[in-house]
């Protein structure tokens, strides 16, 4: 088992670097989730599976670590509010070894 560390920006604007494993196929939206970082209800309210964008993120350091977005990313991230050009949907975000010291903001809440 190896756990990874992500530095996550809540909306509040809080940074908070926080602890994650990559054994539990877990995704960032779970992880957020986890350490309770957004309201409850206000995100992963798809359940993960890109049709919502409550988990939009902003990638600030680390886009290099990402695997390419997927066309259901991008086609949900095409209608979402407070999109910008280093958005993506933290469900999409699988956490493995490769992303570590991956830093992200929460996007706005619409």
């Amino acid at each position: 088992m190896q756990d990874i560390t992500i530095k996550i920006t809540d909306r509040n604007g809080d940074l908070h670097e926080v602890v994650a494993p990559t054994d539990m196929s877990m995704n960032l939206m779970e992880v957020i989730r986890s350490y309770e970082l957004a309201d409850e209800g206000t995100i992963g309210v798809c359940g993960g599976m890109a049709m919502c964008a409550s988990c939009q993120v902003y990638i600030v350091d680390g886009s290099d670590k990402l695997t390419e977005m997927g066309a259901e990313e991008d086609a949900m991230l095409s209608e979402a509010f407070h999109v910008q050009d280093n958005s993506r949907l933290g469900c999409q975000i699988h956490i493995t070894s490769e992303i570590d010291g991956l830093e992200v903001a929460i996007a706005p809440y619409p």
